[in-house]
């Protein structure tokens, strides 16, 4: 029990520190590039239920901008993803800024990756069980191939990681995702904004 405790706490705030130091001319760099690509707009801010459910801001670079149609509607999501937007979704560059949400305390280097506010009505007993660990930059689901899978074969597998959480685990879910990064695989997929919204499961349990 010390890793969930006290270990995995430690080594977010650790990691995340040292990796916002390490890469923040890269941060500087695309937060120039992103407020000339999107309008003077280069982070996506969003409400997002952590840790038994308490809502928190997660940080993203965005990588769509905000063009309507005549009726002042949003254009769908893939007529707005700008060509800078895909290639920093395709290496997951656009999830940087979540380092800031893990050194807070918002979220972890690793679990179940935060859903939107509006799912958490949906979930079953047993689905809500992902609120019970700090959601993740990436996690078990993720590496998993997750656009391969329904709702609630993800949501089976974010209760899988809370029920074996461990030191090992988080290693093996963090060599997985950079491997996935290198390969271009995408842990993060480009379309991902597209993909049907959960609507909650019918089983009980």
């Amino acid at each position: 029990m010390l890793y969930p405790k006290y270990g995995k706490r430690l080594i977010d705030i650790t990691f995340s520190a040292i990796g916002l130091l390490m890469i923040s001319p890269f941060l500087l760099l695309f937060t120039i590039l992103l407020y000339v690509v999107n309008n003077r707009s280069p982070f996506y801010l969003h409400d997002r239920p952590g840790m038994s459910g308490r809502i928190f801001r997660l940080i993203k670079f965005k990588t769509m901008n905000d063009k309507r149609d005549e009726h002042g509607e949003l254009l769908p999501d893939a007529e707005r993803l700008t060509p800078l937007g895909r290639f920093m979704r395709s290496l997951s560059l656009d999830e940087f800024p979540q380092l800031i949400n893990v050194l807070k305390g918002d979220m972890s280097l690793i679990g179940p990756r935060p859903l939107l506010v509006r799912y958490l009505p949906l979930y079953n007993a047993r689905q809500s069980r992902r609120h019970e660990v700090r959601p993740g930059m990436t996690g078990w689901a993720a590496v998993k191939g997750r656009n391969a899978q329904t709702w609630e074969q993800k949501l089976e597998s974010d209760v899988w990681y809370v029920e074996h959480l461990s030191f090992w685990l988080d290693a093996k879910i963090l060599l997985m995702t950079l491997v996935k990064v290198v390969r271009r695989d995408g842990i993060n997929d480009v379309n991902n904004e597209m993909t049907k919204p959960f609507s909650g499961s019918h089983a009980e349990n």
